[in-house]
Parts: structure tokens; sequence; C-alpha cells
């Protein structure tokens, strides 16, 4: 039996393309008409989001952590504030790190 991704492991994965020329490609491709690339950050997150992520799980309980995939829209927003970072960038990560898990 597959050992599912831990949520750092996750972190980790998302995290190879960080600033570079290539995740500027991949952040370009998903822009919305605004200019916003929120979907983008499972691919290739900027330095500021992946500082802001790392933050997140550095305050998280190990029960946290390892139900980080169903975490409740009041668990998230409770760490992002307790973290002092945005709460819809730690829901979009934590909804992708839920539906790698589901692909496991």
């Amino acid at each position: 039996m597959t050992q599912k991704t831990t949520v750092e492991q996750y972190l980790e994965k998302i995290s190879s393309f960080t600033d570079s020329p290539y995740g500027n490609i991949i952040r370009g491709s998903f822009k919305d008409i605004q200019g916003g690339s929120e979907l983008a950050m499972l691919a290739a997150p900027t330095k500021d989001e992946l500082q802001q992520l790392k933050k997140a799980l550095a305050i998280m309980t190990p029960a946290e952590k390892e139900k980080a995939g169903s975490l409740t829209d009041e668990q998230i927003q409770k760490i992002a504030a307790d973290a002092e970072i945005d709460s819809g960038l730690l829901a979009i990560f934590l909804n992708g790190y839920a539906l790698e898990r589901k692909k496991q």
C-alpha cells in the first residue's frame, strides 16, 4: 500500500517552481481578466505565498496536520489568523492538498 502524502510533503512538491521563469509562465497561464492567478499558487507559488504557507504549517498542531485535508472553514480561518496570513491562500492550499490525497 502506498503511503499518503503529508501536508509538509505537498508543500515541498508545489514549491519546486517558486519564482522561477517556468513558474512565472504557469502563473501567466492562469491569470483571469483582472490579472489574478490564485489557482496558479498550487503549481507555482510566489516566495511570499510560500512563506505564508510555511508560517501556517509551523503553527499547526500534529492533529491539524493529520486532518489538513478535512479542516473546517472556521479551523482554516483560525490557523490563518494565528499565523497572520491570508486565509484564502491557506484554504486554496489545503483544498489542493485534499485533492492530492484523493488521487492516492
